[in-house]
Parts: structure tokens; sequence; C-alpha cells
């Protein structure tokens, strides 16, 4: 796929509840945004650009020789935000592909990235996401990890049905753990910020269901283990150890 198909994204905000400022906390001595955007550039799947509402944020990454966008700061989410982000980046729409990467991922490896576009290949895909095995009863029943329940396409690659925060499916068999990467075609992300909140969406508090509702496509493929995301201060010792032995 050529590079200038592909638009990688990276939303990120300073107005964290649980641990602020959380793009630019230190993680052996870079800016957890910059790990973010330096495992998103050695994907080498194209262009890739952080879009913020905050100019200390957009310092840090051209600092660093990244791109940052500057976006409005009353998004809603982070997909209303790429969807700005690649309108100024990418007037003419050359980009086929955006890549939602979220800012607080810095132990996400450049394989897990890559590995969200390969479902996109069949034109009836509008979406595609990740999700990983569960393998632990605490991962299982928190509603804090989000579950993504597919019928098995191959392998490693299932068609979405449902993401839910409870236990699901019910009774024996694999559960998966979502990861929240998303790689949309352009027209569908223009498509999915048109939308309203869905009624499960406000339920659940996912937006992904947001798409499933619409009748939308939405493939997942397995990786092998979830990135660890950032949204405590425990999260934060976790991947500054992780990355401490990189």
């Amino acid at each position: 796929m050529p590079e200038n198909r592909v638009l990688v994204l990276i939303p990120a905000r300073m107005a964290a509840t649980r641990l602020p400022g959380k793009p630019l906390l230190d993680i052996g001595g870079l800016p957890m945004i910059v790990h973010v955007l330096r495992r998103a550039e050695a994907a080498k799947i194209g262009r890739v650009a952080v879009a913020t509402d905050t100019p200390e944020i957009a310092e840090v990454v051209r600092a660093a020789g990244g791109e940052a966008v500057m976006t409005r700061a009353d998004h809603p989410s982070g997909s209303d935000r790429i969807f700005e982000a690649a309108t100024i980046l990418d007037p003419r729409g050359k980009a086929e592909i955006v890549v939602n990467l979220q800012g607080d991922f810095p132990t996400i490896t450049p394989e897990t990235i890559r590995a969200a576009l390969p479902p996109l290949d069949d034109a009836a895909v509008d979406i595609s996401t990740l999700a990983a095995q569960i393998h632990t009863a605490e991962e299982d029943q928190a509603p804090s990890v989000v579950k993504a329940v597919g019928s098995s396409i191959s392998p490693r690659r299932l068609r979405a049905l449902y993401f839910t925060r409870a236990t699901a499916p019910y009774g024996d068999g694999p559960r998966y753990h979502h990861i929240g990467l998303y790689a949309y075609r352009r027209a569908a992300l223009k498509r999915f910020v048109s939308l309203p909140p869905s009624p499960l969406e406000m339920q659940e508090k996912l937006e992904q269901l947001r798409a499933l509702e619409a009748g939308m496509r939405i493939d997942i493929t397995i990786v092998d283990t979830v990135p660890r995301g950032v949204d405590t201060p425990a999260d934060l010792e976790t991947a500054r150890q992780i990355l401490s032995k990189a």
C-alpha cells in the first residue's frame, strides 16, 4: 500500500481527569506522546501526526521532529478530532485510510499498529480494529475491559457483532479484549462523525457501537497482546518499567 494512502493520527489533550497532563508525562526521559509518535513512525505505514488542542503538546511534538496539527478544543471525542485533523492535513482527500492511534499507548509495538490495516483490503470493511484473547478471570470480569464479540472469518480475524463491558459471550470458548486502535476508510470516518450518538453507544459508553448500529462493518485482527494503556499513576509506573527494559 503506497504510504500516502494512509494517515496515522494520534489525538492528544491535557484534560485527563485521572492523570492530568498525561501526554507530557515523562517516561524514560521522553514525554509519553513522543513515545507513541515514535512507535507510529516505526510502523512505516504512512504519514504520522499528533492532533491536539494544546499548544504545549504541539511544541513538544515538533521539538521531537514530529508533525502536529492544532484542532478545536470542543470535540466530544477523539474520532471528531482526527476527522478535523485529516481535513486540515489532507484537504484533497488523498489519504484513503485514517488510523486513530490513542496517545496513551506508549508501549504499543509497530507490528500491532500495522495489524490494523489488512482487513481494509476487503472493500466490504468500513473500519478495522484489534483485539487479543483474554486469559484471566480478572480481565474477563472487569467492566473497564471492553469485550469484542464477533464471527470468526479466519484464525486471526473476526467480523464484529458487538462490543460490551459485560463478560461476553456466555459459556465456554475464547473471549477477546478490544484494543482501541481504529483504521477507517476515509468515507467511513466522515459518515461516522456525522451520525448522532446511538442508543447502545450511550448505554455501554462505547463509541464504536454507533458504527455497528448504523450498519457499518467492523472487522477485528486478533493480536497476541494488549498494549498497556496509561490511565492511572500505577499504569504510568508500569509503562516506565517496561520501557526501561526495552
